[in-house]
């Protein structure tokens, strides 16, 4: 599904738990996925063979990059490169878009 010409915040929704993920974009070479975090959710640390960046549209959170803690944050862009360990956890319900490119 291709939502590119949508506005993004009218596709934020929060589950009452867990995580809703929803493809904006996929090719080749890119793929775009809006994620929206219900409060208290975690992702256990995991790799991406992929390089990307997430980019937090609205909520609050921890991202833990190589053991670094990065708050999440409106605005607030984070650069993933391949393999680099990470994980989260949403202190707010919290919205990203993740972006993989191969």
């Amino acid at each position: 599904m291709n939502k590119s010409n949508q506005n993004l915040r009218n596709l934020i929704e929060y589950p009452k738990s867990g995580i809703l993920s929803k493809e904006i974009i996929r090719t080749d070479k890119l793929n775009i996925t809006l994620f929206c975090m219900a409060k208290g959710t975690e992702l256990t640390e995991h790799t991406s063979t992929k390089e990307g960046t997430v980019f937090v549209l609205e909520g609050k959170g921890i991202f833990t990059l190589k053991k670094e803690k990065i708050q999440m944050l409106p605005n607030v862009l984070i650069h993933l490169k391949k393999n680099s360990p990470h994980s989260l956890k949403a202190e707010e319900n919290t919205s990203f878009l993740l972006s993989l490119v191969n």
